[in-house]
């Protein structure tokens, strides 16, 4: 069975990436976009082989290893961890760690998409609700773990600014200078969706922030501990709103994450690899994610000193970039092709997932393993997010596309970066001896 990568059927935001009520196959428009790294593998090569085991396995490392063009990246997870394991140089692993994430979030998505065809469209599109942006998530967990607040807080922030400023606006940019002498259109109405989620998640965040400038320190209020409370109470509400999210876009308002594409190929895929091999893959990889991500997160402070950048700059604007590069260059490739509707449901998909879902979801884990992180991010790190989500909210409310929407959008991700490059506060104190236990070479 070979795996096709032009199949024009296609599904907004966070669906299912399997069967709908017509038996017709539908893939979300973040499995699109990181389809574009992926490529056909010959079957010819493994059908000569005599044992069935043996001849289904190397089937699956066929499909799952080298089915993408970012198979190149792979021997740098062996290198990181040889270089921990022989004490080589703490960037040298954090470098090597970010590199070797790149493909594996990419190869999650496409084992999250084989799994999807066998489980229906419910479990499906939970699947890839969850997993959508499970590098982002996994080292933001590792960070609160590590107690590494400020990683984890600029991390996710640094997700949320990428793909509205870095993605959306490089889709916009190519994409308007592609079709000079043709309007581009998209479908205002998921746009609308996530615009108001992504306003609700920016009311969350300020409402501490608001807080602790609002009350004076004289009153005898303890300031912090009433912000992780309202924090905390905040994240709820944003949790909530997230389920309500889904169940509005993949059971009761379907039609209106559905792709307004005629479909030109009428052939439906099927699964390259088994279930139980798919969801084998995804958890070994997952488990693979979860070294390197503590492998980024206990070196990236030793990285910032020798490589002279501040530890913000890094999780801001290096590691979005890195970590979710194949699904990136899929969102501006359908954007050259006129198909807008992917590219948005790419950007403000995996935005909405991270603010809604990803932030709330960690300030909770916290409160279960009684660690103090809450949704104040900072007056400087809040004014860049309000401000990311008004001049995007503005852009996308017409319906319509050109180049300079994608110039403005671009340049408010350079000026941001060039705030973060220069913001070189010194971070917070690492805490992680006190409670983690892991490996002691990666501590900062």
């Amino acid at each position: 069975m070979e795996f096709s990568e032009g199949s024009n059927k296609s599904l907004m935001g966070k669906e299912t990436c399997c069967n709908n009520n017509n038996g017709v196959t539908i893939r979300t428009a973040q499995n699109m976009s990181s389809s574009f790294m992926r490529k056909k593998s010959d079957p010819i090569l493994v059908s000569t082989i005599r044992f069935r085991i043996l001849r289904e396995l190397l089937a699956n490392l066929q499909e799952v290893i080298l089915g993408t063009k970012l198979a190149v990246l792979f021997p740098a997870i062996p290198l990181a961890i040889a270089a921990d394991f022989y004490k080589f140089g703490r960037p040298w692993i954090f470098a090597l760690s970010l590199l070797g994430l790149t493909p594996l979030a990419e190869r999650v998505s496409f084992l999250t998409e084989q799994i999807a065809y066998f489980t229906g469209p419910t479990v499906g599109g939970l699947l890839n609700a969850t997993c959508g942006n499970a590098t982002e998530l996994i080292i933001a967990l590792f960070a609160l773990y590590r107690n590494k607040i400020h990683v984890l807080k600029y991390s996710l922030m640094g997700s949320i600014l990428s793909n509205l400023l870095l993605v959306l606006g490089t889709s916009l940019l190519c994409g308007g200078l592609a079709n000079l002498k043709r309007e581009q259109r998209y479908d205002r109405k998921q746009a609308d969706v996530n615009s108001g989620l992504l306003l609700l998640g920016l009311l969350c965040h300020m409402l501490p922030l608001m807080f602790k400038y609002a009350v004076k320190p004289e009153t005898g209020v303890s300031i912090a501990e009433y912000t992780l409370e309202l924090s905390r109470a905040s994240s709820v509400v944003m949790l909530v709103a997230y389920i309500g999210y889904i169940v509005f876009q993949l059971k009761t308002h379907r039609q209106i994450f559905d792709s307004q594409e005629e479909v030109e190929d009428e052939d439906e895929e099927k699964a390259v690899i088994g279930f139980w091999s798919g969801f084998s893959w995804l958890v070994g990889m997952t488990l693979i994610i979860a070294l390197l991500s503590e492998y980024v997160v206990g070196t990236i402070e030793a990285a910032s000193e020798t490589w002279g950048i501040s530890i913000s700059f890094i999780s801001i604007i290096l590691i979005p970039i890195v970590g979710n590069a194949a699904e990136h260059a899929g969102a501006i490739i359908f954007a050259f092709k006129n198909k807008l509707d992917i590219s948005l449901g790419v950007a403000l998909g995996s935005a909405t997932q991270i603010s809604m879902f990803a932030v709330p979801l960690c300030v909770v884990v916290g409160w279960i393993m009684r660690i103090k992180m809450d949704l104040d991010f900072n007056l400087l790190e809040t004014g860049c997010l309000a401000l990311t989500i008004l001049v995007v909210a503005f852009t996308l409310q017409d319906g319509t596309s050109h180049y300079m929407k994608g110039v403005v959008l671009c340049l408010c991700y350079a000026a941001i970066s060039a705030c973060f490059f220069v913001h070189k506060i010194p971070a917070p104190l690492d805490q992680t001896n006190v409670q983690s236990g892991l490996n002691p070479s990666l501590s900062a």
